[in-house]
């Protein structure tokens, strides 16, 4: 059984439908891709599913259980761990603190059900920033702020990590060592659901991806099928038969 199942969820704003009876599942131990040119309502999917914008339609069951209604919260003690596109930091904390912030506010909201018990210096040891953890938040470089959100995230233990363009102001190397991250953190059990819009990234280190386009899920499948997918091709390019080896550069062209 999938961990996350988003079904038939529909956000409309307005006049304007962001997610039209999208559908997708995620699993523990896989990385679970959601891509889409801009606009097409990856962001809003995310927040439907952390419970930060309610849906107009549609249930979203976590580790078997309906929390379509649940407040941000309670999905947190549950399990659910997410970082946003924005930089969440707290710039006048050094990077150990925010992390250490990180863990005992869910020290106290988990209290004796689910103690937390990450070690802070071992999470920046893990997510490779620890050189920089008495660094204060707001001098930090971009991709090392990428990575706090990421330690931070980890200091609550969940099982399912909502990534929201997690690879953003990291070099070359650092996605490389990046993606090797991610596969550690999924073969432990976890499942993670990355918006990401460095293509070489997601094809390399996902093992199902769903395609978004104006709020619809258009395909669904491993990247090798998501690359030859004519529907894929057409919301990214606005025409098909590309060649598969052309692809990725495609969609990194058109990010």
């Amino acid at each position: 059984m999938s961990l996350l199942e988003v079904e038939d969820v529909v956000v409309r704003f307005g006049g304007v439908t962001a997610v039209d009876h999208a559908g997708f599942t995620a699993e523990a131990g896989r990385i679970t891709g959601l891509i889409g040119p801009n606009g097409a309502g990856k962001t809003t999917c995310f927040n439907v599913i952390t419970g930060l914008q309610k849906p107009n339609e549609g249930r979203i069951r976590f580790d078997g259980r309906t929390i379509t209604r649940l407040p941000v919260h309670r999905r947190s003690r549950r399990g659910m761990g997410r970082t946003f596109q924005r930089l969440e930091a707290f710039g006048s904390l050094t990077v150990r603190d925010n992390v250490r912030v990180a863990r005992d506010i869910h020290r106290g909201l988990a209290g004796l059900v689910r103690p937390a018990s990450a070690d802070v210096d071992g999470l920046l040891e893990r997510v490779g920033i620890a050189a920089y953890a008495d660094e204060r938040a707001d001098s930090i470089p971009t991709g090392v702020a990428r990575l706090l959100e990421l330690a931070r995230c980890l200091a609550g233990q969940p099982q399912l990590l909502l990534l929201d363009e997690p690879s953003s102001g990291l070099d070359e190397t650092e996605t490389q060592a990046f993606g090797e991250l991610l596969a550690a953190l999924a073969a432990e059990g976890r499942a993670i659901v990355m918006v990401e819009h460095d293509m070489d990234l997601v094809m390399s280190v996902c093992d199902e991806l769903h395609v978004l386009d104006f709020g619809r899920v258009i395909a669904s499948g491993p990247p090798a099928l998501i690359r030859a997918d004519p529907n894929v091709q057409r919301a990214y390019l606005g025409y098909s038969d590309v060649p598969d080896a052309d692809l990725t550069q495609e969609l990194e062209a058109v990010r």
